[in-house]
């Protein structure tokens, strides 16, 4: 890309942070922004500017494209960050500025699961029985939204402490996702676990749950992905930066 060009990377993954490390070396000629939001725990130390926080809607993220004057925008956030997926597909199309989302392929079920798969949130704390005890891999925002169950036992995991305090009966695991099969049974078992909820996220990092509880026999309740905008996607990393470097060869030629 010539050195004019400016690509705005929206991250908060795993593979954002490849991707910003890998664009540096793959197109050393443009300039590059990772944008992160809200509060990031441990912010990576990319060696290239980021940003930090939301951009005030569709209007906010259009004046910073046009004041930044950013030419290619790289959508590397969660499946299920839907708002800045949204918006960002939105503002583009209407800016025409070149958007590629990174979209990993959901998980499906093999030999050995139970899922029960839904919808939303809601429909996932309607979908346990009574009784259960459920590990909840959900966000700190979300996870409240399981508090008025009082007849389950919840034991959740997020990287920060939630908004509002777990109900006193429950467990909470400050701590990323193991990466481990055998980890995540033995806390299942450690906890008298019945049941999983989970969204379905794709990709490696996070599978490891699904894998425990098809050893275990548990019951996954599967929240599918919310629906994004159509744009062009990439199901990894490296056909993601051979798509930037083509559109680079052609805007050169």
């Amino acid at each position: 890309m010539e050195t004019s060009d400016h690509i705005l990377l929206l991250g908060g993954t795993y593979e954002a942070r490849l991707i910003a490390e890998k664009l540096t070396t793959s197109l050393p000629g443009a300039q590059l922004t990772v944008s992160f939001a809200g509060v990031v725990k441990d912010l990576p130390e990319l060696g290239v500017p980021t940003r930090v926080g939301g951009f005030g809607g569709t209007n906010g993220l259009a004046d910073f494209l046009k004041s930044e004057k950013v030419t290619y925008v790289v959508d590397a956030t969660h499946p299920f960050a839907s708002q800045i997926s949204g918006h960002a597909a939105m503002v583009c199309t209407a800016l025409q500025v070149p958007l590629i989302r990174l979209e990993r392929p959901a998980w499906d079920t093999v030999d050995g699961d139970d899922w029960v798969r839904v919808a939303s949130i809601e429909a996932a704390e309607r979908a346990l029985p009574v009784a259960s005890r459920v590990f909840i891999a959900l966000g700190r925002k979300e996870i409240s939204k399981f508090y008025g169950r009082d007849d389950i036992y919840g034991l959740a995991r997020m990287i920060e402490p939630p908004e509002h305090p777990l109900p006193a009966h429950w467990d909470l695991v400050l701590a990323r996702p193991a990466q481990s099969a055998d980890e995540e049974e033995a806390l299942f078992r450690a906890h008298g676990i019945s049941h999983v909820v989970s969204k379905n996220s794709g990709g490696e990092r996070a599978y490891a749950k699904i894998e425990a509880a098809r050893r275990l026999h548990l019951p996954v309740i599967m929240i599918d992905r919310p629906d994004l905008p159509k744009t062009e996607t990439s199901a990894n990393v490296s056909d993601l930066l051979e798509k930037l470097k083509a559109s680079s060869s052609q805007a050169g030629s």
